[in-house]
């Protein structure tokens, strides 16, 4: 009788055991990172992102990788339906009739979409696709693809349609400081109101349809550093239908993804997209407004 009811207690034991592990498994945030064509080193960066959320605890992520430029894209699909959250590390080639349908009905339909850096250099000419970003550069954008959008001295926002010129460009890469505009915003609570980037592009000159705009994050673009003297945005927030989309302009490569707040925000972007909350806290080794800080994510 004793050994049959160890052996029924055990059995009990491992099937509470399974079902928590399921469970875990089944309350992670589903991802997919999206690349294979970029003008950026998609292959470099995107085993950062993965490792990156990852090591969050709270995302399980999947990889899709598009054919190289001049492919057959007919082939390539997303199941979208599989997914909380899609991180836009692609730009190239324009996606089949289908897929572009699929990824506008995730979004619409209440999933978060996530661009990150080069991202949002994708698909000028897609209407839905640059009113998910917000804004955007490159490809050929101008004064036809929306107005810039920047921060004034005071703060203020300004949606300047009237004057002309490229959609996105950038200086030199350079350390900079990062300002938070939108402090009690969840992806940004908590950070110091000023903290220091390390050297990496700083994003300017971007232009779109700006529609429901939430600024989180500016940099000042100084003109010793081939800058537009304004504050530009590099966190923005769109809603698009029932999805959350959160444009980070940050992280240029491998080196960016290892300074601690590009990890600390790429995580929250990420989280706050797919759910509309945050709970990644700040470290103790998020920087201040002097130095960045790093992680070693690879050996």
């Amino acid at each position: 009788m004793t050994r049959t009811i160890l052996k029924y207690v055990a059995l009990i034991a491992l099937t509470l055991l399974f079902s928590v592990s399921s469970a875990s498994a089944q309350d992670k945030i589903r991802t997919v990172i999206i690349d294979g064509q970029n003008n950026h080193n998609w292959a470099e960066t995107t085993p950062y992102l993965v490792k990156i959320l990852e090591d969050a605890g709270i995302f399980e992520v999947d990889v899709a990788t598009a054919p190289g430029k001049g492919g057959d894209m007919s082939k390539f699909n997303v199941d979208f339906s599989k997914y909380d959250l899609v991180v836009m590390n692609y730009n190239g080639d324009r996606w089949n009739p289908e897929m572009d349908k699929a990824f506008v009905k995730f979004v619409v339909d209440g999933g978060g979409f996530l661009s990150y850096h080069a991202g949002n250099n994708a698909f000028a000419n897609w209407p839905a696709y640059n009113e998910m970003i917000g804004l955007g550069g490159w490809e050929g954008r101008n004064e036809d693809s929306g107005p810039y959008l920047y921060l004034d001295a005071d703060g203020n926002t300004v949606i300047d349609a009237v004057e002309p010129g490229v959609g996105g460009d950038h200086g030199p890469q350079w350390a900079y400081p990062i300002d938070v505009r939108a402090p009690e915003h969840p992806i940004m609570k908590g950070l110091p109101l000023r903290f220091r980037h390390c050297e990496d592009e700083l994003y300017q000159r971007q232009r779109g349809p700006a529609h429901n705009v939430t600024v989180l994050a500016t940099a000042f673009a100084v003109p010793e550093k081939r800058g537009t003297n304004r504050n530009e945005p590099l966190i923005i927030t769109v809603p698009y239908g029932k999805g959350r989309c959160v444009n980070n302009m940050l992280g240029h490569a491998g080196k960016q993804l290892e300074s601690v707040d590009f990890i600390v925000l790429f995580q929250r972007c990420a989280e706050w997209a797919a759910t509309g909350k945050v709970t990644i806290e700040v470290p103790e080794d998020f920087p201040g407004e002097d130095e960045p800080t790093f992680r070693k994510l690879f050996d």
